[in-house]
């Protein structure tokens, strides 16, 4: 049998051995929108909990429009253009509206990469693109401390000072925070790194709801929250869900609670799979372009099928890492776990207040280690970069797939072509897969 697993922007062909008992875990099938543009325009004129764009925008001498950084395959091209002529129409000066990338501590995204991102050059022509630099103190309020847990609260001014404040993103499965979208475009996205890297210690990464679908109890959604009642005032969101094709299928504006409360019940219903048995092999993919470009996001793969792992199981992920490891400090931090091994990494991290730059995906990488053996497919990384992975390194999934099955007796492999978009956990009455 062959299975395409998404990789860099195409997929890979992987020949399965005719022994094995494939188990094929997808998303729910979901329509995509007839017409992307009508459907976009409509969320516009009818909002979620609140007036029309051009009534928000009237009387407004400013607007703030937040984008995700590359790592997000969002439609900004269809979501930018009318928006920005709505504002435009309702009176507000081209340069007074900003759009800005929600690096959060990513690098920025410029020149060609930018336009890429923004999916428009009239967009680009017209109004200001900018990027957050989450290390930029000068650039960022600070609005004090959250109540509950003690969050500094720095968030970029450029947003905060706008008249009209307005998030777009991707509402998805998320591995630490629930999901992806909405409150998460501000918080992390355009926070100071003080804020980020207390979302990202060792107190909240290791608290057992801080888990993929869950934002019942989930000590990051629950900051998250604090920061926006903080921040005050009206703040509005555009939520997209894609399919497997990167096919618009969801689409909403409005409040920015009540809109993304909306978009995660729509992914719910397409996302969270239950098995009914757990596997000694899955094999997986970082989900392609863009999550894949790095190891750093494709860690994200490793983390959501762990329900469905067996004690013991051997996890093959396949990633094109076509721009190698990921940022500085997080090499650095998969030094550290090479270096100390799980337990010694762990011991360092635990009585930070401030997490180090980027550590916390390696934090996240030992709890699938803690269940399973990782295997590695990549060709986008060679040498040093393979050997700070910390995981096993394959030159075959085929191989790899039947050492699996000799090692466990288990003919039984779960394969998940999309990788993170998907989020299997084991329900034993369930019929499915």
């Amino acid at each position: 049998m062959i299975v395409e697993l998404a990789y860099s922007r195409a997929t890979l062909p992987v020949t399965l051995p005719d022994e094995c008992d494939v188990h094929l875990l997808r998303k729910v099938p979901l329509a995509p929108l007839a017409d992307p543009q009508d459907a976009l325009e409509r969320a516009y004129a009818q909002p979620v909990g609140g007036p029309p764009l051009g009534e928000l925008a009237r009387g407004k001498t400013s607007a703030c429009i937040l984008i995700c950084d590359i790592t997000r395959p969002v439609p900004n091209g269809l979501i930018l253009p009318p928006m920005i002529k709505a504002l435009l129409d309702a009176g507000i000066a081209a340069d007074k509206i900003t759009v800005l990338v929600a690096t959060g501590l990513h690098r920025p995204n410029e020149g060609e990469e930018l336009r890429e991102l923004v999916g428009s050059d009239w967009v680009l022509d017209t109004v200001r693109v900018e990027n957050h630099f989450a290390r930029n103190d000068a650039d960022h309020v600070d609005m004090g401390m959250t109540a509950t847990r003690g969050t500094p609260v720095k968030l970029d001014r450029r947003f905060v000072d706008a008249d009209l404040r307005i998030a777009t993103g991707l509402v998805e499965p998320h591995f630490m925070a629930g999901f992806s979208g909405g409150r998460k475009v501000i918080s992390p996205g355009i926070a100071h790194q003080d804020t980020i890297r207390t979302f990202h210690s060792a107190r909240f990464m290791e608290d057992p709801a801080a888990v993929q679908c869950n934002l019942e109890g989930n000590p990051l959604h629950e900051e998250q929250l604090e920061i926006l009642r903080m921040l005050g005032g009206d703040i509005w969101a555009v939520n997209t869900v894609l399919d497997e094709q990167r096919n618009t299928t969801f689409v909403n504006f409005g409040e920015i609670l009540q809109s993304h409360a909306e978009a995660v019940d729509y992914v719910r219903r397409s996302s969270s799979l239950p098995v009914a048995r757990k596997f000694h092999t899955v094999l997986t993919s970082a989900a392609g372009f863009p999550l894949d470009a790095t190891y750093y996001q494709t860690v994200k793969g490793m983390v959501m099928p762990m329900d469905i792992l067996a004690s013991g199981a051997d996890l093959i992920i396949v990633a094109a890492c076509t721009e190698g490891i990921g940022s500085n400090e997080f090499r650095a931090a998969q030094e550290r776990l090479v270096a100390h091994g799980s337990d010694g990494f762990l011991k360092q991290i635990l009585a930070k207040q401030f997490a180090d730059v980027d550590e916390w995906q390696t934090e996240m990488q030992l709890k699938p280690m803690r269940l399973a053996n990782i295997h590695l497919y990549t060709d986008g990384l060679q040498g040093v970069d393979r050997e700070v992975t910390g995981v096993n390194m394959i030159d075959s999934i085929e191989a790899a797939v039947r050492a699996s099955i000799e090692r466990s007796g288990d003919r039984a492999i779960a394969v998940i072509p999309e990788g993170p978009y998907v989020v299997p956990f084991h329900d034993p009455q369930s019929v499915a897969a």
